[in-house]
């Protein structure tokens, strides 16, 4: 009898790699994962300063838009006091003319406050995931 076992035809490979393919170290492995990772640290770095500068500028806009829009305000008050003061001084011409000033100056408030809103929307659009 024969204690060694007969050679087959074909050798199965067990390793799951194709023939020629270079085997790659565990080391290798692990520095290639190490590199990805660097990489990915690095995009996701990128994004989130990134969207801190959207963040940044949206809120920039709105604040200035805003205060404009109070200060304007702010002035038509003031122009709406001037007005009737000197309206009453007058009976009539000066008072129409103060409205006429006033509701103009608070279209452009409206306007710019709108336009502060706007900001807003589009900066929550824009870092939305």
């Amino acid at each position: 009898m024969i204690d060694e076992p007969a050679d087959t035809a074909v050798t199965p490979h067990t390793d799951g790699q194709p023939d020629g393919a270079p085997e790659e170290s565990v080391r290798e492995t692990i520095a290639r994962l190490y590199v990805d990772a660097r990489a990915y640290a690095a995009a996701e770095a990128d994004k989130q300063k990134l969207r801190a500068g959207i963040i940044g500028t949206g809120v920039r806009n709105a604040a200035i838009f805003g205060f404009v829009g109070l200060m304007l305000a702010f002035a038509s008050i003031v122009a709406l006091l001037v007005g009737l003061t000197i309206g009453l001084a007058q009976v009539i011409a000066p008072i129409w003319a103060t409205l006429i000033v006033v509701g103009c100056a608070l279209i452009l408030v409206a306007l710019l406050l709108l336009a502060a809103k706007n900001c807003i929307t589009r900066m929550k659009k824009a870092i939305a995931p």
